[in-house]
């Protein structure tokens, strides 16, 4: 009987703890909340950087590096967008053959203008000779905007003229589903290959960054990464609680066969 009341007595405790740390994703304000395996909504329309409008399963047609920015970003955008340049020259596959990437601003203000601005910037940077339409730079209304950004679970906030919002880069199979986040704005090159892969395959894969994304939340205020030392401590405290109580409920048990004489 005992017995019995201490594993309740664990599994409630156990669930308290766990809902403590982890139930918090259900209402992010601003970051990202991972969809993978999840459909991406193809089914939206944008500005393409000539102004026209396309629907996004007319041009998601091969494995796809996504990022959410907004052209006029004083912050992580543009240090974002040069890094996704540099790695065009790292990585030894070719955009337009085995991959593409798709910029998509979550300002419903910016138009095609400043797109093609920002996109023959990005495209000077690149060494490479690559297909212009190997990277595009969409520009859409709220509407379309929502329904991308929700489906990927990216969430940002207006804050005056500006934004408030992570960074990362999403990757994306050829029927649209959504197979690996790398978030932050540097990335190595053998990451970006392996996703890109991964993407062709249709592979579902959590690296690394999922861990990396658990020990650290974005700072909205210092617009980067910091360490979350609540989120670890608690998951540090569930681990202990979790071998306290399977040693208290072990300890009579072996008292008991030690009285009897097992």
């Amino acid at each position: 009987m005992w017995d019995k009341i201490n594993i309740r007595f664990f599994l409630f405790f156990f669930l308290v703890l766990i809902t403590t740390v982890f139930g918090q994703n259900g209402n992010i304000e601003v970051g990202i909340d991972e969809k993978l395996g999840e459909q991406f909504p193809l089914e939206s329309f944008f500005n393409d950087e000539e102004g026209n409008l396309i629907e996004l399963k007319d041009i998601i047609n091969k494995p796809t590096m996504l990022m959410f920015v907004y052209y006029e970003c004083p912050g992580i955008c543009n240090p974002l967008m040069s890094e996704v340049a540099s790695l065009v020259n790292k990585v030894d596959l070719i955009p337009g053959v085995d991959y593409q990437i798709v910029s998509i601003s979550f300002d419903q203000f910016e138009t095609p203008e400043i797109a093609i601005r920002k996109k023959n910037s990005f495209l000077n940077a690149i060494k490479k000779k690559i297909d212009p339409a190997s990277w595009r730079f969409l520009t859409g209304d709220s509407v379309n905007i929502k329904k991308v950004t929700d489906g990927t679970g990216f969430y940002f906030k207006r804050e005056g003229k500006d934004f408030i919002h992570a960074g990362s880069l999403i990757f994306l199979a050829s029927d649209g589903k959504i197979t690996r986040y790398l978030p932050g704005t540097t990335f190595l090159p053998f990451d970006i290959k392996m996703a890109i892969i991964e993407a062709s395959e249709g592979k579902v894969t959590p690296t690394i960054a999922k861990v990396l994304k658990f020990c650290f939340s974005y700072d909205a205020q210092g617009k980067k990464y910091a360490l979350n030392v609540t989120r670890i401590v608690a998951s540090i405290t569930i681990l202990f609680a979790v071998v306290y109580f399977i040693f208290i409920s072990i300890k009579p048990r072996h008292k008991e066969k030690i009285n009897k004489g097992e």
